[in-house]
């Protein structure tokens, strides 16, 4: 694979129809809000939809969430022991090569060299930390969110014995009516050949991020209540930027047209995108 040749940014418009993008567990699962009111989304959730894309599109990835462990492992430490070549070096102890470890986890796994990992497991004298090339920002809404809750019941008992329904079949749902996210991202050249990440890498992460909420529905994201609404990838002319990451990301603007109104569909806002800094992305648009 041919190493990673010119510095990426990426910038992503979601929208969130009646869903709970991302449920805070400290704050009773309740859609993730800044102090302003303006939805947010981890960038620990995004990384997991995107590692679950990897897995779709048929890549080894070693941050697997348990229901979709498709290797037979039951954590990181049994999946990092079953690389007979890793294994061997951590068993060194002290006197292991990190930069072997590190060389041997990214070609192993491409969510490692995608987003780096640290090594450091109980028993083991072997701590390693990889600095990954892809780096995601959380995703932060366009506008301040309405967040709706109601009250659900179930329509039988947790336990047997009791007549009736029992004082446990009372609960909260949360949602978003609707939202428009922007997420972030860069791609950086410089680590990325320290994990060896490449562009052909990079057109899977370019490929996840089209498809980010396939196969990723639950009770609180229906099927087709978050979407991918258009993709900006802009690909610089050299591995050293023409511009900060910053300031390409600010070149995209995303204004409500009525103020007065509270949106409720992607159309109710206008993208544009501002040119001076010579970088033309390419724009995927889905709807």
């Amino acid at each position: 694979m041919s190493a990673l040749s010119h510095k990426i940014d990426f910038a992503v418009l979601i929208s969130v129809s009646n869903a709970n993008p991302n449920g805070d567990p400290l704050n009773g699962n309740r859609p993730r809000e800044n102090f302003d009111g303006f939805g947010e989304m981890s960038d620990v959730c995004i990384k997991r939809k995107i590692r679950n894309r990897m897995q779709d599109l048929g890549y080894k990835v070693f941050v697997q969430s348990f229901d979709r462990a498709d290797d037979g492992f039951k954590s990181l430490k049994e999946r990092a022991e079953g690389c007979a070549e890793l294994k061997t070096e951590i068993s060194k102890g002290k006197n292991a090569d990190g930069e072997k470890c590190a060389k041997i986890a990214c070609s192993q796994w491409l969510d490692v060299r995608s987003f780096g990992q640290v090594f450091a497991f109980k028993g083991s004298d072997v701590s390693l930390g990889i600095r990954g090339p892809v780096s995601i920002h959380q995703a932060v809404s366009c506008s301040p969110v309405d967040i709706v809750s109601m009250q659900i019941t179930k329509s039988v008992n947790s336990e047997s014995g009791k007549e009736g329904k029992s004082s446990d079949t009372m609960g909260m749902k949360h949602r978003i009516d609707f939202g428009l996210y922007m997420l972030k991202g860069s791609i950086n050249c410089q680590l990325a050949e320290k994990t060896g990440f490449s562009d052909e890498d990079a057109a899977v992460i370019k490929e996840a991020l089209k498809t980010l909420f396939e196969n990723d529905a639950s009770s609180a994201r229906p099927e087709g209540s978050l979407e991918v609404c258009r993709l900006y990838w802009w690909k610089h002319s050299d591995k050293t930027p023409s511009a900060s990451s910053a300031k390409v990301h600010r070149s995209l603007k995303v204004e409500l047209l009525d103020s007065g109104k509270s949106p409720k569909r992607f159309q109710d806002y206008r993208v544009t995108i501002d040119e001076a800094l010579g970088l033309k992305p390419e724009v995927y648009d889905f709807v």
